[in-house]
């Protein structure tokens, strides 16, 4: 049985007007204090009050921004609102440059052992903070499986703008990845570095070992994942 694709089931992605008041929110609190007032943003998009609290609150959702109570006397309280870490990270530079030239050196490292050691400790960060957000999401969902690790895991990388969806290959899911999340950086070596790196992490990542078992550098149509089944060990007799 195969899964609908999720594709277009994007719950985080940031809508362009939500954005806008992420950029003007940074933008009024360089150099001055660290939180703005929904007058301050009303005046500085020039759009309602009204307006304003309904980004707020859909970015609220999304964990970009949090908000502090501020009691002036009596009277309604009101509230200020600053970035969060995530929504920082949502407006800042387009690292993309910075990545493709990291990627290039690291495999130019002439040491086959120092550059195996630090694209392992790349995959390993990054799976680490996949497994986070993994394991926050299954807490308040239907439990630890496999499954809901693999699904929650899809959900994560469509969010992050890649092309994914899970197929089921006997009682294990298996992940597939329709377009390759780093264009510029698998085109760049023949030894699918990239492609060993994303096994690492996503193994981190769902706490079991997958494997790349299709990839659309071989031609396949899409890359995919497959768990690896732990082989039971046969017990062994012990003679008295």
């Amino acid at each position: 049985m195969t899964n609908p694709p999720t594709t277009c089931n994007k719950p985080n992605e940031i809508r362009s007007i939500d954005r806008d008041l992420l950029v003007a929110m940074r933008q009024l609190t360089v150099g001055q204090t660290d939180s703005v007032g929904v007058g301050e943003l009303t005046e500085l998009l020039g759009v309602t009050a009204t307006a304003i609290r309904q980004r707020i609150e859909r970015l609220l959702a999304m964990g970009l921004i949090d908000r502090e109570k501020v009691s002036a006397g009596r009277g309604r309280p009101t509230f200020r609102y600053r970035l969060t870490v995530a929504g920082h990270r949502s407006v800042g530079a387009n690292a993309t440059a910075l990545a493709d030239a990291m990627w290039r050196e690291i495999l130019e490292l002439d040491d086959p052992v120092a550059r195996d050691h630090l694209l392992a400790g790349i995959a390993t960060r990054l799976g680490k903070q996949y497994a986070a957000d993994v394991r926050a999401a299954a807490a308040e969902s239907d439990g630890e499986s496999f499954n809901t690790r693999m699904q929650r895991l899809s959900d994560l990388l469509t969010n992050r703008q890649m092309i994914t969806h899970i197929t089921q290959t006997g009682e294990l899911p298996v992940l597939d990845i329709g377009a390759c999340p780093y264009p510029t950086l698998t085109d760049v070596s023949d030894d699918r570095s990239m492609c060993r790196l994303e096994e690492q992490m996503f193994s981190e990542a769902l706490g079991q070992k997958v494997e790349l078992s299709s990839c659309r550098l071989d031609g396949d149509s899409c890359c995919q994942f497959s768990p690896v089944e732990q082989a039971t060990q046969p017990a062994v007799e012990t003679t008295k």
